[in-house]
């Protein structure tokens, strides 16, 4: 496992990074399970889980909606962010609102492609306060055919934030479902690069046209 940098961008007063919630920040490395169940008849479906398999988040969407959007649940079922991929968008733009509301002043950050053409994966995330896009907020990287896919904060690679990759395994096969670990360094909120690792997905998906 990579070694958490020494030291962090924040966007929160107490040196965390805590885009959704500080409660998601936990001072510890933290690795979670992200499922995508392949065979469903609601689309986006995913499970959220520690390595011991306690639940922290349901992801589910919305079959045939005028918008192509996405719904981050608690294990309550309270929507703690609704994820909304624009409908013109040369980018593949998606907006992470706060809440079930996708009134502006909720909108907490967005991602787009950094450039229409890409041999490997490159998104870059802007925070809603960002409003000239001059640089982006945190920025992700890798090859999503090996599911190796780093995010960072800023517009370097120098700060790591979270890391992904893919996990092959029996069980995952016969439950017909996609599977990702990822490593949430400390004081990162992890509902916030849970988000990051949908749209990731979302768009990979689109554009292998599977969505």
């Amino acid at each position: 496992m990579a070694q958490p940098p020494t030291s962090y961008p924040s966007t929160s007063s107490s040196g965390q990074i805590a885009v959704v919630n500080p409660q998601f920040c936990a001072p510890y490395s933290l690795d979670i399970i992200i499922q995508r169940k392949l065979l469903t008849l609601t689309e986006g479906n995913f499970a959220v889980a520690d390595v011991n398999g306690n639940i922290l988040f349901q992801v589910k969407g919305k079959l045939f909606s005028l918008h192509d959007r996405r719904f981050l649940l608690d294990v309550a079922g309270n929507t703690i962010l609704t994820l909304q991929q624009k409908i013109i968008s040369v980018h593949k733009r998606w907006v992470v609102f706060k809440g079930d509301s996708t009134e502006s002043k909720n909108q907490l950050f967005s991602v787009k492609k950094s450039s229409l053409l890409q041999l490997k994966t490159e998104l870059d995330v802007f925070l809603a306060a960002n409003t000239k896009e001059r640089s982006c907020d945190f920025k992700i990287s890798g090859n999503w055919s090996d599911r190796s896919c780093v995010i960072y904060a800023g517009n370097t690679k120098n700060v790591v934030i979270a890391q992904m990759h893919k996990k092959h395994n029996v069980q995952s096969v016969l439950l017909g479902k996609d599977t990702y670990s990822v490593t949430v360094y400390p004081y990162v909120d992890y509902a916030f690069i849970v988000a990051l690792v949908v749209i990731l997905e979302e768009i990979n998906a689109d554009k292998k046209g599977e969505d």
